[in-house]
This record gives structure tokens, C-alpha cells and sequence, in this order.
């Protein structure tokens, strides 16, 4: 088995030959460290790294192993932690040159679940600064690229969790999800992403009372996001928004046939690319293949739901940047000062009108969601857009209109606005930039293992990505 085949081997493979005593952690993690260190100037996913500390510990993962000793759900895997969450004794930098010597006086709840299920964090994955930016570049790390197209971002703002994926430097990845932020990243790399609906999952206060803000997991396919969402998932004491009792989900699922799909191509509020288009329309047709019927939808919704969005975000994000701006402004990225000025702006008012908006959207999806299984839509309305993009400074174009620059591009807010449903990501195809597409599968409100159940269905209809060289990017 090559270097390449070890690195792109599912999580739930390794796992189960680590059990058989046919592979070891320590050549999994030596190999995903040797593809690291080589694609790391190229690439640049990764914030800090601790090599040779996951090195000792997939040696003790890899002792449990030969002895038949108990082992945890996660045990001996390589797995990327975005720079955004904390552990304790190590560096987080949020990817801003303000955090440049914070050090974690704790771990937080998702991570120590993680560490304790025998899960190796081997690296901190990057992110634009504080996380408020829908591509990945940082006066702190510089540019982090998309593998499979070097020209374009992986997405952000979970767009380091993606590019360790698609690069074959983890084996599974975390990511955090406020307006999009696991599954942009998640379509524009060929991944699998979920947005769990809020509460699922712990989060770090106060952003945890935020109801647009989720933590969940991306990876290469949707049993390795099963198996990831089933060690983050739970309440904590540390965090009174978690939900009881705990959800596990299933890893196998019955087949979708007489299912019904509602689909719709823009949400009647977005300009959508036509590659997106064609790769969206041929999804439809997989389900379809597998015995469900698939319906278009209008939901009635127009172009003040991704304003009403971008206000929200505004009023708790960027009002909470807005703090920094007197003494640090000169040090923040120019996405991230014009974040925070934009939240000083910020009025109750506006913060009110953003929840009668989420209010009406749930008028129409509810009743719908009654009827319909799930609903599908791409997740990103263009592939992607340059690595180096400044929403500040540059414009975006579909279709040659031009769209908002920070979230026109994306059709994941308004999910984050109807933050209780679960909704994942899953590849549709490429586009001529050989970036590829994806479709987000939207459940009920909690009915979490309904998208996985769909998306499962798909996943085996399609045939799952990375497990060839024809189906990885080049590097």
C-alpha cells in the first residue's frame, strides 16, 4: 500500500485494520506527516503542529492495538482540529496576529471528547481571522489553497479542516458552521460536511447562545462524519443550550425508494453558476435513479433573506469584533475590520427584523418538510472564488451579475437562520476549474439520521470520492 493510498484511506477503514492487527497508527500518522511536510508550502492548511507528540501517541495507540486492549471510538487516527477551539497547554491563534501568544487555559468540551475517544491531533487546521470570512487567508498564515485547483480557496471559514482533507493530511477534520462555514468548504473541496442542528452539539460560550453557530464535522465521506458527529455529539454541563438525551447515529441505513424530494435551484433568492446548475440537475436524477420521486418547490423566499442573514451576523459577530477595533484595528485583516465597523453600525432593530425574516422562511419550508422527506439545493452557488479574494476590495459575478461578496456566492445562511434543521453537504461533481460542487440535503427540524440516510443512498449510488487517484486532486 502506498504513502497516497494511506493518507486517503477512510477513517472507518483504518480503524477497522488498525482492529485487525493490519495496519498500525504509527505508519498511518508517519505517512500523513510525510504528505504534510510535502504539500504544506503548496497548500498551507495547517497553524501549529505537533508531530512528534502524535507520533508517541500513535505509538501507545498502536501498543493498545496489539495487546487487545480496550480502544476508543476514534483511536490512533490523525485528526485536524480547526485553529478556533481550545486545548489545553497548547496554541490557538484564531488565525489573527492578536491571539499571537494566547495559550489554552482549558479544552474545550468538543475537543477533550476527541482526545479522550483516542482521536491524535497531530494539527490545527487554518482559518480566515476569527472565522468571519467565507475563504481562508490571514495576515498571521498567509493564503491556504484548494487542492484541487491551487488558483482558488478551499472555502472558509473551516477551509483549513477542508484542505487537510482533500490533501490527505487527516484523516477527519472539525469544522464550526455560522453562516456556512463547514459546509462552503466542505462543496468547495469534494467533502462531506455537517451542519447539526443547534444544540446538537457543545460549543464555547457565548457564541454557543448564538443559534446560527453549530460545530460539527467534515470528511471524505459520510460514515467517517458519522462516526466523527457521534463522539462530538452530546449535552454538556459546560453548555445549557446542548440537547438530552444524546443522538447516535446509525451507520447503515435503509434504501430511500418512495421517498419524496423537494429541490430547489436558488432558493428564489440566489444567482446560481450554471456548472452548479448541470451538477445539481444530475444529483436530482441520482436520487431519482434510486426509486425517490424529486419535486421542484418555490418557497417563496426573496433577496431580503440573505440580507436579513448578513444583519444578523453583524449584530452578535460583528459587534463582538467591534470591541477590538480601537486599540487592534491596524492589526486586523480587512475582512475583519470591516466585520467589526459593519457591527458597530448595528442597531436592535435591525437584530429584530432578522428573526421576523427567519420566521416567514419557516412558514413555507415547515409546512413543506411535512410533506417532502428532506430538500435539496447547491451549497455553493458558484464553485469557488480566488484563493487571495478580499470582500473588501473585490466583486463577485454569476452569471454576469454581480452578487454580494461575502455570502452572495453561498446558499448556506439561510440555514443557519433555521438553525434546527440539519442540513449536509455532499459532492455533486466538478466544475472546468476542476474545483468541485455540492449539494446540501436539508432534514426536518432534529431529524438528523434523515439526511444521512439520503445522503448515504447517494454517497453508494455515486461511489465515494478520494479513493483513487481519478477521483483526487493532483499534487
Amino acid at each position: 500500500m502506498t504513502d497516497l493510498d494511506l493518507c486517503y484511506m477512510p477513517a472507518s477503514e483504518a480503524l477497522r485494520l488498525f482492529k485487525a492487527k493490519k495496519l498500525s497508527p504509527v505508519d498511518l500518522m508517519q505517512a500523513t506527516i510525510r504528505r504534510a511536510e510535502a504539500t504544506k508550502p503548496t497548500i498551507n492548511c495547517f497553524t501549529f503542529t505537533h508531530f512528534d507528540e502524535a507520533m508517541d501517541l500513535a505509538r501507545k495507540a498502536e501498543a493498545k492495538y496489539a495487546k487487545g486492549a480496550r480502544t476508543g471510538a476514534l483511536e490512533g487516527l490523525p485528526i485536524g482540529i480547526k485553529d478556533e477551539s481550545y486545548i489545553k497547554g497548547k496554541p490557538t491563534s484564531h488565525g489573527s496576529l492578536l491571539s499571537k501568544d494566547a495559550i489554552g487555559g482549558h479544552t474545550s468540551t468538543m475537543n477533550e471528547r476527541i482526545i479522550r475517544a483516542g482521536g491524535i491531533v497531530h494539527a490545527r487546521t487554518a482559518t480566515p481571522e476569527f472565522s468571519c470570512a467565507g475563504y481562508t487567508w490571514s495576515r498571521r498564515w498567509g493564503v491556504t489553497r484548494n487542492p484541487w485547483n491551487r488558483d482558488f480557496t478551499p472555502g472558509g471559514s473551516s477551509g483549513g479542516s477542508a484542505a487537510t482533507l482533500a490533501s490527505g493530511t487527516s484523516s477527519i477534520a472539525t469544522g464550526s458552521d455560522i453562516a456556512g462555514s463547514i459546509r462552503i468548504p466542505a462543496s468547495a473541496c469534494g467533502l462531506v460536511g455537517f451542519k447539526p442542528p443547534y444544540g446538537r452539539n457543545p460549543d464555547e460560550p457565548p457564541f454557543n447562545l448564538d443559534f446560527y453557530c453549530h460545530t460539527g464535522p467534515l470528511a471524505r465521506n459520510v460514515r467517517d462524519a458519522i462516526l466523527l458527529q457521534n463522539v462530538m455529539a452530546g449535552p454538556s454541563p459546560l453548555d445549557i443550550a446542548t440537547l438530552r438525551p444524546k443522538l447516535r447515529l446509525p451507520l447503515d441505513y435503509k434504501p430511500i425508494k418512495g421517498w419524496k424530494i423537494a429541490f430547489s435551484m436558488d432558493l428564489g433568492s440566489f444567482e446560481v453558476d450554471a456548472e452548479v446548475r448541470k451538477n445539481t440537475l444530475a444529483a436530482c436524477d441520482v436520487f431519482r435513479s434510486l426509486g425517490a420521486t424529486v419535486e421542484e418547490v418555490d418557497l417563496g423566499w426573496g433577496g431580503d433573506v440573505l440580507r436579513a442573514g448578513m444583519a444578523y451576523l453583524e449584530h452578535l459577530f460583528g459587534a463582538s469584533l467591534s470591541q477590538l477595533l480601537k486599540e487592534h484595528g491596524k492589526d486586523m485583516t480587512t475582512y475583519a475590520r470591516q466585520f467589526a465597523e459593519d457591527g458597530q453600525k448595528s442597531k436592535a432593530t435591525d437584530f429584530v427584523g432578522t428573526l421576523d425574516v427567519a420566521a416567514r422562511m419557516y412558514q413555507t419550508l415547515g409546512p413543506l418538510l411535512e410533506t417532502f422527506d428532506v430538500l435539496i439545493c447547491p451549497t455553493n452557488a458558484l464553485p469557488s472564488v480566488p484563493a487571495e479574494f478580499d470582500q473588501t476590495t473585490g466583486t463577485v459575478e454569476i452569471n454576469g451579475k454581480q452578487v454580494n461578496p461575502s455570502l452572495g456566492w453561498v446558499m448556506t445562511t439561510p440555514f443557519n437562520m433555521l438553525s434546527r434543521c440539519p442540513v449536509l453537504s455532499v459532492p455533486s461533481g466538478l466544475a472546468a476549474s476542476g474545483v468541485p460542487t455540492g449539494i446540501q440535503i436539508v432534514g426536518r427540524t432534529y431529524c438528523d439520521a434523515d439526511v444521512f440516510r439520503a445522503a448515504m443512498a447517494y454517497e453508494t449510488a455515486k461511489g465515494q470520492w478520494y479513493t483513487n487517484t481519478e477521483t483526487r486532486p493532483s499534487l
